[in-house]
């Protein structure tokens, strides 16, 4: 009876350390996910405003990617890119 004690605290041990190990990449990616959805959604208000102007960015998983990854700073260049482009 004390071995099986034992090894389900062992198991516990194991569970919570695999857990520990998985979680931090897993919350690394879902922080990415979210940051490119915001970045998404940065690129549709930036052509919602930028229509007056004639002034459009393509939304695909590059920009929005791209915002999520480098945030503000992102946008602004692609704004500048774009603007160099023209």
């Amino acid at each position: 009876m004390n071995t099986s004690i034992i090894t389900y605290l062992a198991c516990i041990c194991f569970l919570f350390l695999f857990g520990k190990i998985f979680i931090l990449p897993l919350k690394k990616i879902l922080k990415l996910v979210l940051n490119s959805i915001i970045g998404g959604v940065v690129i549709f208000l930036i052509n919602i405003i930028g229509a007056n102007f004639g002034f459009h960015i393509g939304l695909n998983f590059f920009t929005s990617a791209l915002i999520g990854i480098l945030g503000l700073p992102g946008a602004v260049v692609l704004i500048i890119i774009k603007l160099l482009l023209m």
